[in-house]
């Protein structure tokens, strides 16, 4: 579990996530390209982020909770849960 300091002064911690957890949240995410393969960004960016903070943070993510949350704290959440994720496959390829 590792906390996440927000800008807005909130505060989440990421839970420490079960295998399968970490693959719906990596399954989850499809990026859209142009047409010569330069990244433009997520599809359903809106439905991928919320689903992502239910499942990785630490206790309250009900509706009450994230509506208190500004979009520039959704994507700062989204983004230190993406990079557990991609940190965490790193470590484990890398202790072969």
């Amino acid at each position: 579990m590792s906390k996440v300091k927000l800008k807005s002064g909130k505060e989440v911690t990421l839970k420490k996530l079960s295998i399968d957890e970490r693959d719906a949240l990596l399954d989850g995410v499809e990026y859209k390209f142009d047409k010569d393969g330069n990244p433009l960004g997520m599809k359903m960016m809106h439905t991928t982020v919320t689903k992502c903070i239910r499942i990785a943070v630490e206790g309250d993510t009900s509706d009450k909770f994230l509506e208190t949350l500004t979009f520039e704290d959704r994507t700062d959440i989204f983004l230190a849960i993406q990079n557990s994720l991609f940190l965490g496959e790193e470590k484990a390829s890398s202790s072969d």
